[in-house]
């Protein structure tokens, strides 16, 4: 083997145990409810809420924000519609029998992870309009990122890309 290959070899062997240490968190009843809650609200309910109370409590001054987030997300979603189209990475639980799903999955592919794409993306647009937002957003955006491995929906490695990307596209729309 190459240091390449060993060195990718060692990374997907960290990235499936890290994904099973989360996955048993699934056999406690009230872990597994709460994380499938957040995955729930992570679809995009949270945010979307999150943007209609901004402009129900600020009409006028939300509408930007708002507006910034809604473009931020649409960019995430093109994202992560072509990557996983690309590298069709099946999802944890479809490779490894030690790993069970704990929630129906929004698509067939793993890589990257696409709430925590967003995630990230939202928070990072929200929070430099409203910095005290990140006391609420910041917290379910790193529950939504646990959600997606202890759900075992996704690995670490997607859930760092996802969250990388969702920085990235953030960094972009600020340019724009």
């Amino acid at each position: 083997m190459t240091r390449l290959s060993d060195t990718l070899a060692q990374i997907q062997r960290w990235d499936v145990r890290v994904c099973m240490s989360f996955n048993r968190m699934i056999h406690v009843r009230l872990l597994l409810q709460l994380f499938r809650a957040v995955s729930w609200l992570g679809n995009g309910i949270f945010w979307y809420a999150l943007m209609l109370a901004l402009l129900l409590a600020d009409p006028a001054g939300a509408f930007a924000p708002v507006l910034h987030m809604a473009c931020a997300g649409l960019a995430c979603t093109l994202t992560y519609k072509l990557l996983k189209r690309g590298t069709l990475r099946p999802r944890p639980f479809q490779v490894h029998r030690r790993i069970a799903a704990g929630a129906q999955p929004l698509d067939q592919f793993s890589f990257p992870s696409g709430h925590t794409l967003h995630a990230v993306a939202f928070t990072l647009v929200a929070c430099s309009y409203y910095p005290q937002l990140a006391i609420l957003t910041v917290p379910f955006t790193l529950l939504t990122a646990a959600s997606r491995m202890v759900l075992g929906l996704h690995y670490p490695s997607d859930v760092l890309a996802g969250g990388a990307l969702g920085a990235l596209v953030a960094l972009a729309s600020f340019s724009l």
